[in-house]
C-alpha cells in the first residue's frame, strides 16, 4: 500500500478538569484542530474528545461514555450537515477498528489479516478514504470499551446487557446533540457485529432518539430452528472453499460461487433438510455430494453430520490435508491444527489473534474472563498525546471481562425494531453489508433476516464484500465501503 501524505496537525488545546472520585463528574473536553485531505478533498476540521456522563441503576451518575468527534470546520449551516455514530460490538469492543481502519482521519497502516487491533503496532497514516469530507463523526465507545468506564464506587456490570447497554449509549448521543447543537442535523448510526443489535435497538424508541438512517455491518442475524443455521452457513463455506481450493474454481469468481451456494441453499439443500428421512439413500448421497463439493469436504462427513455441517466441523476439516484449520471472522485465515482437532473456534480463531488455536489454560479452552482486557496501546497514545484527552485510563481494544460478564438475552432480534421504525417512518433507510468470507456472521443469515423481517426493499441499500467480518479490511474494501457510506448519507 502506498501511504497517504501524513496529515498536518494543529493542536489548540481546551480541556476540564479530570473525573473526580466523588458521583458529580466535571465532564472532560479536550478540542484539537487539523487538516487532511479526503476523497481528494483539503479539509480542516476539529477533533473532540469528551465524557458524556450516563446514570446508573439508581439515576445518579454513574459511567463516563467517551466520544472520539471529528467536525468538518467552515460548515455555514449544520444543521444541514449530516453527523454519524458510530460504535463496534463485541459486546466488550471498543470503536477503534471503525475509526482507524475505514472511516476516521487516521487509519493504521495495513498489515496482514489475522493482526487484531489490540496487538497491533502498526501507526496511524492519513487515510485518504476517510469519509469526514462527506459527515461528521462521532465514535462512541460503551461503557468499558475504549477509556469509558464506570464512575468510582459504581458497578460497571450494570452496564453489561442489551437493555441497559442501549439505554446508556441513547442517553451519550442525545447528550453529544445536544451539547453540540446537533439537535437539528440528519443523523446516522452504524453498528458493527454486535453493534448491529445495539444499532437495531436505539431504532425501538424515536421519540427519545430519532435517526434517519441505520448502517448494519456485519449484521448478527437469528437463524434458529434446526435447519437455518446449516442453511444460512453454506454459501459461506462455499466462499472459503473456492479460496483455499483454487483448483476447484473454474472460471467462477467467488460472488458467482457465493450466488449459486445462496440458490442451492434456499432450494434442494433446504427441501432436503425438510424432508429428512423421507429421502431415499440415493437422493440423500446425492444432497452429500453437492454439498461436499461446494463447502470442500468429503462426502461421507457430510452424511455422518445428517447433511448439517457445523462451523467447526468445516474450519477444521476443509485443509486438514494441509495440517491447517481456517479462521471464523475471515475464513481465508488459516493456523495449525490442533493434533487433537479441538479448539473453541471462536476465541481461539486466528483470523482474532487473541490465542492461539487449540490453547488452553489448566488444561480447558480458553474463555474470555482468561483472556481479559486488550489494550490498543497506538490509539491510546493518538487519543492522549496528539488529541489531548485527561485520562490515565487504559484504551481498552476489547475488553474480554466485559464480554464474559455480559448477560445475553438470545431472544433479541438487531432486525426487527429496524422493520417496525422503517414501518413508522416511511423516510428512514437501512444500509446492510457483509463479507463473504464472514463465518462468525454469515452473510446469508443476516440477509435471511433481512429478507424475513419485511424490510422495505425500495429503502435498503445492500453490499456484499470480497471480504471478512470488517469489510473494510484492505485498500480497496475500504474505499469501496467509503463510498457506499457517502451515497448512504447523500453525497455521491
Amino acid at each position: 500500500m502506498t501511504r497517504a501524505p501524513a496529515l498536518m496537525l494543529m493542536t489548540a488545546l481546551v480541556a476540564a478538569a479530570p473525573v473526580t472520585a466523588q458521583r458529580a463528574p466535571v465532564e472532560r473536553r479536550a478540542t484539537t484542530r487539523h487538516a487532511g485531505i479526503f476523497d481528494g478533498r483539503a479539509v480542516r476540521y476539529t477533533a473532540v474528545v469528551e465524557d458524556n456522563i450516563v446514570p446508573a441503576d439508581d439515576d445518579r451518575p454513574g459511567a463516563s461514555i467517551v466520544t472520539t468527534a471529528y467536525l468538518r470546520d467552515g460548515v455555514k449551516d449544520v444543521r444541514r450537515r449530516p453527523v454519524l455514530f458510530a460504535f463496534n460490538g463485541g459486546p466488550g469492543a471498543g470503536s477503534a477498528m471503525l475509526n482507524t481502519r475505514a472511516l476516521g482521519p487516521l487509519i493504521r497502516a495495513d498489515e496482514p489479516a489475522g493482526t487484531m487491533a489490540g496487538a497491533s503496532t502498526a501507526p496511524l497514516v492519513a487515510n485518504p478514504d476517510s469519509v469526514l469530507d462527506a459527515v461528521d463523526l462521532v465514535f462512541v465507545d460503551p461503557v468499558g470499551t475504549g477509556v469509558s468506564r464506570a464512575l468510582p464506587g459504581v458497578d460497571a456490570t450494570q452496564y453489561y446487557n442489551a437493555e441497559a447497554d442501549v439505554r446508556s449509549v441513547r442517553q451519550a448521543i442525545a447528550h453529544w446533540l445536544k451539547v453540540h447543537g446537533r439537535e437539528g442535523s440528519p443523523r446516522y448510526v452504524m453498528g458493527e457485529s454486535y453493534g448491529t443489535v445495539r444499532a437495531g435497538l436505539l431504532m425501538r424508541d424515536p421519540a427519545a432518539l430519532r435517526f434517519d438512517g441505520v448502517m448494519l455491518v456485519a449484521l448478527v442475524g437469528r437463524t434458529p430452528g434446526p435447519d437455518l443455521p446449516y442453511i444460512t452457513a453454506l454459501p459461506t463455506m462455499a466462499a472459503g472453499r473456492w479460496f483455499h481450493r483454487p483448483e476447484t474454481r473454474g472460471a467462477m469468481s467467488v460472488r458467482q460461487v457465493y450466488d449459486a451456494a445462496v440458490a442451492f441453499a434456499q432450494t434442494d439443500y433446504a427441501s432436503a433438510l425438510i424432508r429428512g428421512g423421507s429421502m431415499t439413500e440415493a437422493e440423500r448421497n446425492g444432497v452429500a455430494q453437492r454439498v461436499a463439493a461446494l463447502i470442500g469436504i468429503d462426502p461421507a462427513l457430510v452424511l455422518a453430520k445428517g447433511l448439517r455441517v457445523p462451523k467447526n466441523v468445516w474450519m477444521f476439516d476443509l485443509l486438514k490435508d494441509k495440517g491447517q484449520r481456517t479462521g471464523l471472522l475471515d475464513v481465508r485465515v488459516t493456523a495449525p491444527l490442533p493434533a487433537d482437532r479441538e479448539g473453541d473456534g471462536a476465541l481461539d480463531d486466528p483470523a482474532l489473534a487473541v490465542v492461539p488455536t487449540g490453547a488452553k489454560k489448566d488444561g480447558k479452552p480458553f474463555n474470555p474472563a482468561d483472556v481479559g482486557p486488550i489494550p490498543n496501546p497506538v490509539f491510546g497514545r493518538h487519543l492522549t498525546q496528539d488529541l489531548k484527552f485527561p485520562t490515565t485510563d487504559t484504551y481498552y481494544a476489547v475488553n474480554f471481562t466485559a464480554n464474559a460478564q455480559w448477560k445475553h438475552d438470545p431472544t433479541i432480534d438487531a432486525v426487527r425494531p429496524v422493520a417496525e421504525a422503517m414501518r413508522a417512518d416511511p423516510k428512514l433507510r437501512l444500509f446492510w453489508t457483509a463479507g463473504v468470507y464472514d463465518l462468525t456472521t454469515p452473510a446469508y443469515e443476516a440477509r435471511y433476516g433481512l429478507d424475513q423481517a419485511g424490510i422495505p426493499a425500495e429503502r435498503l441499500t445492500a453490499e456484499i464484500f470480497d471480504g471478512p467480518h470488517g469489510v473494510y479490511e484492505g485498500a480497496a474494501n475500504r474505499a469501496k465501503f467509503a463510498r457506499a457510506v457517502r451515497r448512504f448519507v447523500g453525497v455521491k
